[in-house]
């Protein structure tokens, strides 16, 4: 009997697998027609016309063919990736608001990524040389430090613990990160990132071995980088005194430090703000991870050229970070001259 039963059994599941399935298509909405604006920017962090935007910008590499098989067209692609990197919840709570499968949305999420970052050179770039004299107007005006076409600092974007080298991403906080460089002008905006170091790498390291830091050494930058204590001082990176010695000195800490937090640290702060993936945790793995972060920087670019406003998220609190001071002794001779000449 129990033999009898058991090929039955086996006819019965050849037969269900022999049987297609009808495929299930869920209704999906379109935020737009029943969101108001101020909700629409509250969950995507962009308003109608931002989104519209990005969603022309790019069209063209994630846009379906045809309609076949319900495809998702382009704008609820877009707008199911900025729910993504807005709230940096889990994907499938992010495909539940647009009533799509988990794996659906992931495949999208790295589609659009993969498509911003096509543009990260027409929207994150250091200035060429013929508009540096701008720049340097800008970064003067704060605090009165001249000749700076910059402010460099890293930041620790968190990550799930990677499947590989695990122990390199755990930073000196104890938490897997992503070490994340940023350099922005005076208007807040990113002109430079690099995102792909593991959480224990030094920033000074970063900022030594990246491209934006071999040109700074070769002298292809008519101007200096302002940073934080964590790097080394050189002749075209300018770093405060830990300890002053004299008015001079103070004065010029006063002015870099004045400087550097209202750019750079404040971009930080506004970039973290707009997308709570970079506050929480990115729930990918590092390489990843590394894209959404540079696609973020793109999207915060697009944000301040829109004159958006800040996003201002109360339960976030973002404190500067600054590395330990690095091995390496600093060049002192173009910091004193900086102090001798301008902050007397």
């Amino acid at each position: 009997m129990a033999l009898i039963i058991a090929v039955y059994r086996e006819e019965v599941d050849e037969l269900e697998r022999a049987v297609a399935r009808p495929r299930i298509f869920r209704d999906r909405e379109n935020p737009f027609d029943f969101y108001p604006d101020h909700e629409i920017y509250q969950r995507f962090r962009f308003d109608r016309a931002g989104i519209l935007f990005i969603t022309d910008l790019l069209a063209e590499d994630i846009e379906p063919p045809t309609n076949r098989s319900h495809a998702i067209p382009a704008l609820l692609q877009v707008f199911i990736t900025l729910r993504f990197y807005a709230c940096g919840s889990f994907q499938q709570v992010v495909a539940d608001t647009i009533r799509i499968h988990q794996s659906t949305a992931c495949r999208i999420n790295h589609r659009v990524t993969n498509a911003l970052l096509r543009h990260i050179n027409e929207f994150v770039r250091f200035p060429p040389n013929n508009e540096l004299a701008a720049v340097k107007n800008t970064f003067y005006e704060i605090a009165h430090f001249p000749n700076v076409i910059g402010a460099v600092d890293g930041t620790h974007v968190k990550i799930i613990s990677p499947h590989q080298y695990e122990a390199d991403y755990v930073n000196r906080k104890n938490f897997h990160s992503i070490n994340v460089q940023v350099i922005s002008n005076a208007r807040r905006r990113f002109t430079n990132i690099v995102a792909r170091w593991p959480g224990s790498t030094h920033d000074s390291r970063i900022l030594r071995e990246s491209e934006v830091g071999d040109a700074f050494e070769r002298r292809a930058h008519n101007g200096i980088l302002l940073g934080d204590s964590g790097y080394s001082c050189k002749s075209w990176i300018l770093t405060p005194y830990l300890n002053p010695q004299n008015p001079a000195q103070q004065r010029y800490n006063n002015a870099q430090t004045r400087t550097r937090s209202s750019t750079v640290e404040c971009t930080i702060g506004i970039w973290k703000r707009r997308f709570r993936c970079l506050y929480d945790e990115i729930r990918l793995q590092p390489l990843k991870a590394c894209r959404v972060i540079a696609a973020t920087a793109i999207l915060h670019n697009l944000a301040m050229d829109m004159n958006l406003p800040d996003f201002d998220d109360e339960g976030i609190d973002i404190q500067p970070e600054v590395d330990p001071v690095p091995n390496n002794g600093p060049d002192n001779a173009t910091r004193e001259r900086y102090v001798q000449q301008y902050f007397q």
